[in-house]
């Protein structure tokens, strides 16, 4: 658990020790690559009593942008987190803290926009940079917003909680980005930064780009080199890839890299699964790009790669545009969630990105929210969302999985009598195991709610979905991955098929 309000400033005289440790070990010329076992012992001992930045600050490379719409990311930080605007009547509310270095006010959000839907339309820089990012003005790819426009992201979609508090993410559907040009304190051409973001496997496509970093100022491609971002997705950009992610990548412009070759050849690498997934990249501007990734909800840290920067890319020509949601030049294709981020000034230490994971693991994040029930169902195996074909609303249709796309017809609906339905009002179906079936091979359809146990699910921890009538799993049919691919019940057998996260 983070520490209470009362312990604040105890919290920040820790931070201070570990600067001032910090600067001891860089005056003795520790490497860019912090392993010694000092410094990561007491990044640990702080993790649980510091917020991300303030971690960042002690070991030497502060955040010059910090963005989030569920929690604080400086222990002193008690401003807005994001702006919304309902549609009602096109009035605006800033979301703010329950306390300061606290949690976002969830429930100041559903009061504002009860009976009527609101839009994400700024999110706020924490750092003193002030880089908030409003809704992104387009760019060479245009987005559907007025006069080519990207749009802002559904308010209400992405209920989730930390450490019991009810919060949203930001759910980037096709056409939604936020951006900050010329943004100040920013590492520009090849000056070194690190990124992280808290972001999740169940909303993944393999389109460019759903990134989180920095582009270009012009919002087109401007050559190799222009941007450091980290892509979050199933992209193959180079082809030939093992496995079929989703993996967290560097999008330098021109190439979204699992390595400086480009694709992933890892067979322990392919593709990570968690419903909350921290992600991470440092660039050095000359030598060195690293790329790790983390459970946002335990454990450490994995490195996929580190090594030099890709043929033509060196030095880095970096602009200042700090953008969320899409490419460099504005491609608006990929889709992904977000929770929180940062960019800092510097190249991180392995320890403070230590550091920083354990703050993350320490926030608390799960599913839910209580504000909202929307959700997708998530097929780990295939790395797609569970859906009704052709979103059909006529009862019988048997459900499959497809690519996600946040639309309707993925979007499910968890009630405390165990359903899982979709769509509302008249239209409003529920999962259900046809004719009552209580034997493998039963097709999983849409139909009516009725209050059956037939249409009763148990979402499990070890990941599966159960009926509750028969207790046979949720399987997609024959492990397949292809679109189209139909779902069914059948015997529990741990396998991946059998495998789906729900956020």
């Amino acid at each position: 658990m983070l520490a209470p309000g009362s312990d604040r400033p105890r919290r920040r005289w820790k931070a201070v020790f570990l600067v001032a440790l910090a600067t001891i070990v860089a005056a003795f010329g520790a490497p860019a690559f912090a392993t010694a076992p000092r410094p990561a012992t007491v990044a640990q001992r702080v993790a649980d009593a510091s917020l991300p930045c303030d971690l960042y600050a002690a070991g030497g490379t502060p955040c010059v942008t910090a963005h989030s719409t569920t929690r604080a990311l400086f222990a002193s930080y008690n401003g807005p987190l994001y702006q919304i605007q309902r549609a009602s009547d096109r009035s605006y509310r800033d979301i703010g803290l329950l306390s300061a270095g606290g949690y976002a006010d969830g429930a100041s959000q559903v009061s504002f926009c009860s009976g009527t839907s609101c839009t994400i339309t700024k999110i706020y820089d924490q750092s003193t940079q002030h880089n908030d990012m409003p809704i992104s003005w387009g760019g060479y790819w245009k987005g559907p917003g007025p006069n080519g426009s990207d749009v802002g992201a559904d308010a209400m979609a992405l209920p989730v909680t930390a450490a019991g508090h009810q919060v949203f993410g930001v759910k980037v559907a096709q056409g939604v980005g936020y951006r900050h040009d010329n943004a100040k304190g920013v590492p520009t051409g090849s000056q070194p930064s690190g990124i992280y973001m808290v972001t999740s496997s169940n909303y993944t496509n393999q389109w460019c780009c759903f990134d989180y970093g920095l582009g270009e100022n012009t919002h087109t491609d401007t050559g190799n080199a222009t941007m450091n971002a980290i892509y979050w997705g199933n992209a193959c950009w180079f082809g030939g890839c093992t496995g079929s992610g989703p993996w967290v990548e560097a999008d330098l412009e021109n190439g979204m890299f699992h390595t400086n070759t480009g694709s992933n050849k890892d067979p322990n690498n392919p593709g990570v699964h968690h419903p909350f997934v921290s992600a991470w990249e440092k660039n050095n501007g000359t030598t060195n790009f690293t790329l790790k990734y983390g459970d946002g909800a335990s454990g450490g840290l994995t490195t996929t790669f580190s090594g030099p920067l890709p043929n033509g890319y060196s030095p880095m020509k970096v602009d200042s545009s700090v953008l969320l949601g899409t490419g460099g030049d504005n491609s608006v294709s990929g889709t992904g969630e977000f929770f929180e981020g940062a960019v800092t000034a510097g190249y991180p230490s392995d320890a403070t990105e230590n550091a920083v994971q354990a703050s993350i693991t320490a926030a608390g994040y799960g599913s839910g929210g209580g504000g909202g029930t929307s959700t997708a169902l998530h097929a780990v195996g295939a790395g797609k969302c569970l859906e009704v074909p052709g979103a059909s609303t006529t009862p019988g249709t048997q459900t499959q999985i497809r690519d996600c796309s946040g639309a309707a017809n993925q979007t499910w609906s968890r009630t405390g009598s165990r359903e899982l339905s979709v769509y509302s009002g008249s239209s409003r179906l529920c999962l259900d195991a046809s004719g009552q079936g209580t034997s493998p091979g039963t097709k999983v359809i849409t139909w009516t709610c009725n209050g059956q146990p037939n249409q009763q699910w148990n979402v499990n921890a070890n990941g599966t979905v159960t009926s509750a009538q028969s207790g046979l799993c949720l399987d997609v049919t024959g492990a397949a991955t292809a679109n189209g691919t139909p779902v069914e019940l059948w015997t529990c057998n741990s396998q991946s098929n059998q495998q789906w996260s729900l956020s």
